[in-house]
């Protein structure tokens, strides 16, 4: 099973937040503190080392010390699998793990369930998938091996961006989370404004 510190955990805050008027999702703020905040703080103890992708206000990120890898062109803004290139280009692990800005209360064991499950499968790539009512796959939390850097951008350059159809075409395996209703809301995307406030109002009551 890969060890902690063969995974590099990265931070996806790339996006344009096109449903949350333009704003950067990464800076908004939940109780008093920012997402990026919340979902580094949850994943560094789960990784050997760990970035953030992000394609705006770089200066404000890299003020968390951490290194901030932008998209490179032509992917810049071109969804999550942008990302996901990003964090393997740039990642000198064996392994990167991936989590979206906007998902802050994912389990403080998500990296190691992920990297057991990859390991029992023999697989290249693992997601997550929940069971709430009918099986979900959320493909942004993401363990994977960095020799698919290439396979990934081949995939880019035929003009495909669906995370869906990339995990599709790998040794992929999708990894059960069963969660206790107290985390419910794990990997709840707050994608928003409405959705930020009622995720406040929750948590304030």
């Amino acid at each position: 099973m890969p060890a902690v510190q063969e995974i590099t955990g990265l931070v996806l805050a790339g996006g344009r937040g096109s449903r949350m008027g333009g704003l950067d999702k990464g800076l908004q703020a939940l109780s008093g503190q920012l997402l990026v905040t919340r979902c580094l703080d949850r994943l560094a103890p789960q990784v050997g080392a760990i970035a953030i992708n992000a394609n705006r206000h770089v200066d404000h990120y890299a003020q968390w010390s951490h290194p901030v890898w932008p998209d490179a062109p032509p992917y810049c803004f071109e969804g999550p699998l942008a990302g996901f290139l990003t964090g393997l280009r740039h990642c000198s692990t064996p392994y990167l793990c991936t989590v979206p800005c906007d998902s802050p209360f994912f389990p403080a064991d998500l990296v190691l369930k992920l990297a057991r499950g990859l390991e029992q499968a023999g697989a290249d790539l693992a997601v997550v998938e929940t069971s709430e009512g009918p099986p979900r796959v959320h493909p942004t939390f993401c363990l994977m091996k960095a020799a698919l850097h290439e396979a990934l951008l081949t995939f880019l350059q035929s003009g495909q961006r669906k995370v869906d159809a990339w995990i599709n075409t790998r040794n992929a395996v999708r990894v059960p989370f069963e969660l206790p209703d107290k985390q419910s809301q794990a990997f709840v995307n707050i994608n928003t404004l409405q959705q930020l406030e009622q995720v406040e109002r929750s948590h304030r009551a």
